[in-house]
């Protein structure tokens, strides 16, 4: 009878967390790297205590939303490796997936990758630069990994794997920043550049055998 309170209990806490959680996206959307732990409580109608009892601190709520969004960006990236196409075309929905992602939501990625306004209080907003590298290292590991289980890269496979991951993962971080401020030319031609530059190797090494290929 314990167990199954405790449980229900549990449960309980973590469909509070996630409604928590989806007040907080609310407000991201909204207001980007602004949102401040008074908004996400607004949103959610609870007091700023409540919030910290749940989450920590600010830096707990960005790690929670910074978990949600990245596992749903890690699977359309996925999503895209494994789909049945030719290994050039899965290079191009892979940035492509990445691409779409940032443009359809700016909000909740200008939330995940840069900082607030220097010029609000500290209350304002999130100090998101400090939180930023771990989620590029995160994705460049799991890209490593999709790299070294499907390519032959011969005796130093495990070395350009790591480096490829994290290079690609830089890449294309670097890239969609700057193109998502600028919007100099449509997605589809930055995901046509980027595949071009990476094409030279990738090109020329065969797949692992037995494995689900690249």
């Amino acid at each position: 009878m314990e167990t199954s309170q405790r449980e229900d209990q549990q449960h309980a806490a973590e469909r509070r967390r996630q409604e928590l959680l989806e007040a907080a996206d609310r407000v991201v959307l909204r207001e980007g790297p602004g949102a401040s732990m008074n908004a996400i409580a607004a949103e959610a109608g609870i007091t700023k205590p409540i919030l910290y009892r749940h989450f920590g601190d600010k830096g707990g709520l960005y790690r929670a939303l910074a978990a949600r969004h990245t596992d749903a960006l890690l699977v359309g990236l996925r999503a895209a490796l494994d789909a049945p196409a030719e290994r050039r075309d899965r290079v191009e929905r892979t940035l492509d997936s990445y691409l779409a992602a940032i443009e359809a939501r700016p909000q909740v990625y200008r939330f995940l990758m840069h900082p607030a306004d220097e010029s609000q209080p500290s209350e304002a907003g999130f100090d998101v630069g400090r939180h930023s590298a771990p989620l590029l290292r995160r994705m460049g590991e799991e890209l490593a990994q999709v790299i070294s289980e499907r390519v032959d890269l011969g005796p130093d496979s495990d070395e350009l794997s790591r480096a490829w991951g994290h290079g690609i993962v830089g890449m294309m971080h670097a890239a969609g920043d700057w193109w998502l401020r600028e919007r100099p030319f449509p997605r589809e031609h930055l995901v046509r550049h980027l595949a071009d530059l990476l094409w030279g190797r990738l090109a020329s090494s065969g797949d692992l055998p037995g494995g689900p290929g690249f």
